[in-house]
């Protein structure tokens, strides 16, 4: 049994510079005792949510998959499924995910998870089985302070027209249509983009573009506050090692790379303005070292979240839940398909 038999109101939040908050939990015999006191802290946990952005809880005892599903259930009983997929994760059934199966070399930037679609999971939920050797972090930034920090100009360049996103894809280079849109039936993926405001064309080799334009700085539904919510940043080409970018360019042409963003009016993403966003993501990034068992609950409006490169082997797995309308965000503008690189 936890030692005490009566959970307390709240928990006492560690705010150390460049770290989540961060709370050690009371030790538990089982993911039973576990759950059950959960349960009682869930009114204190939202709040502190909204407050924070991303919460680490220490200290449970979260070994296996089925050990992090016990306290998905808990914490996002409301699940939200993996929509319009673009990087390689492994499933573990029951909706639980690896974080991502993208080689331990590769850093992965912010991003809001699937900011790209119309609805969307408004809360992710972390937890590592497998500490890595070294790095392996999940870095996490509170979207509010990411606005905050950056210049008006490109700011109102978003508010007035939001982002774009194309892709082109190919099982060779990125995630193939039919593991994206999960079936083999040209049909449903038109159907699909359709009912998502998605451009589609297939080119003669039968390869599936896409393009999309949604707004890169929405509400959080519940608390009203504004937020840089977007992958303006995260699939932009500028964002690939330059040798890498020169080679697809050179191989695919600029409108066939895997991902490419610009601005909602057609205008291009520069290689400053990656940078101006860079530097606002890092000043608002905190970060913790994995444990084994540590969660890591986050509010996936009011903050992003990416990937440290790491040594050794690591196993962090992913749920998502709590499903968010973009209509219910406010948005500065309507999200549309794509035609041409006009909405």
């Amino acid at each position: 049994m936890p030692p005490s038999s009566s959970p307390p109101e709240t928990l006492e939040w560690t705010l150390a510079e460049g770290k989540p908050a961060t709370a050690v939990v009371p030790g538990f015999e089982d993911i039973e005792d576990a759950c059950g006191w959960l349960t009682a802290l869930l009114p204190a946990l939202r709040t502190a949510l909204r407050e924070h952005g991303a919460l680490y809880l220490r200290g449970l005892p979260v070994s296996t998959v089925e050990d992090f599903a016990r306290v998905r259930d808990v914490l996002i009983p409301q699940r939200t499924p993996y929509r319009e997929k673009a990087t390689p994760r492994s499933s573990f059934g029951n909706d639980v995910y690896s974080s991502t199966d993208l080689p331990p070399a590769q850093p992965i930037r912010m991003h809001n998870e699937n900011s790209y679609t119309l609805t969307f999971p408004g809360l992710l939920m972390f937890a590592c089985l497998i500490a890595p050797e070294q790095g392996g972090a999940t870095p996490v930034a509170d979207c509010r302070n990411v606005l905050r920090e950056l210049p008006a100009d490109l700011v109102e360049r978003v508010r007035r027209s939001g982002w774009a996103l194309n892709r082109s894809y190919s099982e060779h280079i990125s995630v193939s249509w039919q593991k994206a849109f999960a079936t083999e039936n040209r049909e449903q993926v038109e159907e699909y983009c359709a009912e998502n405001l998605i451009s589609c064309r297939w080119d003669d080799e039968g390869n599936l573009k896409t393009a999309q334009r949604r707004p890169g700085i929405i509400r959080h539904p519940e608390t009203g506050e504004e937020v840089w919510f977007n992958h303006l940043a995260f699939w932009s080409s500028w964002s690939l090692d330059e040798e890498l970018r020169e080679t697809l360019v050179d191989e695919f042409g600029a409108d066939g790379l895997p991902f490419e963003t610009g601005l909602g009016d057609g205008q291009p993403l520069t290689r400053e303005d990656l940078e101006t966003l860079n530097a606002a993501y890092e000043k608002a990034t905190v970060r913790q070292t994995w444990q084994p068992g540590d969660i890591m609950l986050v509010d996936n409006v009011l903050t992003s979240h990416g990937r440290d490169p790491f040594q050794g082997d690591r196993k962090i797995v992913v749920a998502m839940g709590n499903p968010v309308d973009l209509a219910d965000c406010r948005p500065t503008v309507d999200a549309s398909a794509l035609v041409g690189g006009t909405a």
